[in-house]
């Protein structure tokens, strides 16, 4: 609707009054459509799925936006899943696929999709595209989404996603309920819930998603290892730390620049033996010291578990 040439050959589209391929009528009717659900509706959200570079989706139409409350992040999505379906052993050669997204993460009010445009049309289901055996196929996609809780922006997993369902989506038949019934699936059941109950926990997850006052790089460029940390934080809110090991290999004595002193609990390992992992860990936390890194003024030494993610918080679970 934006634009007037979109799938349409030369000739086949006529430019607006000022020569452009803007289509300035849609422009106008998303104002409309947007400032009247605004002010008679509070409760109704519009959601764009829009790939190109249109600035303003999200903005108030009183500043040219289109005023939509939420667009996908496409950009995020397609980055991720091709980091998340590489060979570890490559990993290190495309960090940028992890660590660009927050270049442009406050140019709009975004949404994280996994929908359902993943898990079909011979796409296959998210598990099956994760790379390794199958123990590892169930980490990388814990690895998934707890990267994908813990980046500023709202989650949306289409349906299936959190039983880790082996086949791509069928919509003339249900979801793999019968992965329930067993471990792996069960674990990854755990995994998504465990991870709803930490963000409702720790406001730091969410609150500031779309200031950069809430997110914090502290580890961006260790290729060599494929290990990413940063710090989540809002106001009046205790921070939470994620560290990020994606490979198959464990991380021992890893030194991670935090804000303070004191102890940080684990208050979340992927690779926890109920989730379906190692059970490789911190044995609930880690004591900070006051040895400045990563520009932080204190600093903890963690074990970092084989294909994980971690989260550390001062305050308990």
């Amino acid at each position: 609707m934006l634009y007037r040439d979109y799938s349409r050959k030369e000739g086949e589209w006529k430019p607006n009054i000022y020569g452009g391929r803007e289509n300035l009528e849609a422009v106008s009717f998303f104002h409309e459509l947007s400032t009247l659900i605004r002010d008679q509706h509070e409760d109704v959200m519009l959601i764009a799925e829009e790939s190109t570079a249109w600035p303003g989706v999200t903005a108030p139409p009183e500043t040219g936006g289109l005023g939509f409350r939420f667009k996908w992040n496409m950009g995020w999505m397609h980055d991720t899943l091709r980091y998340m379906q590489l060979d570890p052993l490559w990993r290190g050669y495309h960090a940028h696929d992890l660590t660009f997204g927050m270049v442009y993460a406050y140019s709009e009010r975004f949404i994280l999709p996994l929908s359902h445009d993943e898990v079909v049309h011979g796409k296959g289901s998210l598990l099956s595209r994760m790379p390794g055996d199958d123990w590892q196929k169930h980490a990388n996609l814990r690895c998934l989404y707890a990267l994908m809780w813990a980046y500023p922006g709202k989650q949306l997993l289409f349906m299936g996603g959190e039983l880790a369902q082996r086949e791509e989506w069928n919509h003339d038949g249900q979801i793999a309920w019968h992965r329930l019934e067993d471990a792996t699936g069960k674990g990854m059941h755990k995994t998504v819930a465990a991870l709803n109950r930490l963000y409702r926990a720790y406001p730091a997850l969410y609150a500031d998603d779309y200031s950069d006052h809430g997110f914090q790089w502290l580890i961006a460029d260790d290729t060599q290892n494929c290990v990413f940390a940063w710090v989540r934080h809002a106001p009046d809110a205790a921070p939470v730390l994620i560290v990020c090991n994606m490979t198959p290999v464990p991380r021992y004595n890893y030194s991670i620049g935090v804000p303070h002193t004191g102890y940080w609990y684990e208050i979340l390992n992927t690779d926890a033996a109920c989730f379906g992992g190692s059970n490789v860990g911190n044995a609930g936390g880690l004591q900070a010291q006051d040895v400045p890194a990563h520009g932080m003024p204190a600093s903890v030494v963690a074990t970092l578990p084989p294909l994980s993610v971690l989260y550390f918080s001062p305050v308990a679970p």
